[in-house]
């Protein structure tokens, strides 16, 4: 997509003899106003992200959390491929051993 100003794309649109929206000035405004504060949200985020400090103990526990997600996903899918071998007719996997 070009970086065409609004004005090329209402002459694009509307042509050069129709009449602009009613409202467009004020969705332009509304969309700039949203936009500046979504911006000014992120730049508060990131500031305290990064004067904030992270204690071993948050660190961890969010590790935890991470691989016990990856744990039940990666159950889940195991479950799911011995139900489709099951479906299949084709024998169901064996449970694999950590160790092997």
């Amino acid at each position: 997509m070009y970086n065409d100003s609004i004005e090329t794309l209402l002459l694009r649109h509307y042509g050069s003899t129709a009449p602009a929206p009613p409202t467009l000035e004020q969705h332009l405004i509304a969309s700039v106003h949203a936009e500046a504060a979504t911006q000014q949200r992120q730049q508060r985020i990131s500031t305290h992200m990064r004067t904030q400090r992270v204690s071993r103990r948050r660190v961890v526990r969010w590790m935890a959390i991470g691989s016990a997600g990856v744990g039940l996903l990666g159950a889940g899918l195991e479950s799911l491929h011995m139900l489709e071998a099951s479906f299949t007719g084709e024998d169901a996997p064996q449970m694999r051993s950590a160790f092997s």
